[in-house]
């Protein structure tokens, strides 16, 4: 059950200026969903979310390595331009420091292109993860309103049946304290034996009138 969009409204203006957690990554966000897990519009806006992290990650895990082999080949190059000093041009040391050159430049070229790809990430990242915190909340208020409303209907219920029980209680007590007020005469003026006549199945020591006070229902 979702929320309304005046709650929407009002989730966002709440969460604005807020700094708001990664929800995939938090492990207790899955349990807001309980045993079924998320609604197929939230599950749907957590994959979108994920992919984004993913591409985040695998970008700046390729430009670690770029940088890594431009660490390299800078390192490689001084001692080749040294080479190339002590050597004819075109000779094998040329040649390695040109194609070395060549290298950092590819190397360069390939870590601006993949930074200005990743520029726009953390903002979209920001936009999804956001739209995922309004479902989240839409859900989670759907779900303790819903909640809320059983729990209500059940504490009526439960209040009804207790009077009931409370009024039962008293016919019952009544219907013992006549059985037994007529039980008792009956046994005084005829006797035992012209009561055992009468098959009522009724106890006296069972059934006797009770305490007052004694089984009553809170």
């Amino acid at each position: 059950m979702a929320g309304k969009a005046g709650d929407t409204k009002k989730f966002t203006a709440a969460l604005e200026g807020k700094e708001i957690p990664i929800l995939p990554l938090d492990e207790k966000w899955p349990l807001l969903f309980g045993a079924d897990g998320p609604p197929p519009d939230v599950r749907n806006t957590a994959n979108e979310l994920e992919k984004l992290l993913d591409k985040q990650h695998n970008m700046r895990e390729k430009i670690k390595e770029v940088k890594k082999l431009k660490k390299k080949l800078l390192a490689e190059i001084i001692p080749l331009q040294q080479k190339a000093m002590n050597e004819r041009a075109g000779g094998k040391a040329h040649q390695m420091l040109d194609k070395h050159t060549g290298l950092v430049s590819q190397c360069n070229a390939r870590i601006e292109q993949m930074e200005d790809e990743q520029i726009g990430l953390p903002r979209e990242i920001f936009q999804v993860n956001f739209k995922l915190m309004l479902q989240t909340m839409n859900f989670c208020y759907g779900y303790m309103k819903a909640g809320t409303e059983q729990i209500t209907a059940i504490n009526k219920w439960i209040s009804d049946v207790r009077v009931e029980l409370k009024k039962q209680l008293i016919r019952k007590q009544e219907s013992e304290l006549d059985n037994y007020t007529i039980y008792t005469y009956m046994h005084q003026i005829f006797g035992p034996e012209v009561i055992d006549l009468f098959d009522m199945q009724y106890d006296p020591e069972k059934w006797h009138p009770r305490i007052a006070g004694e089984g009553e229902i809170d």
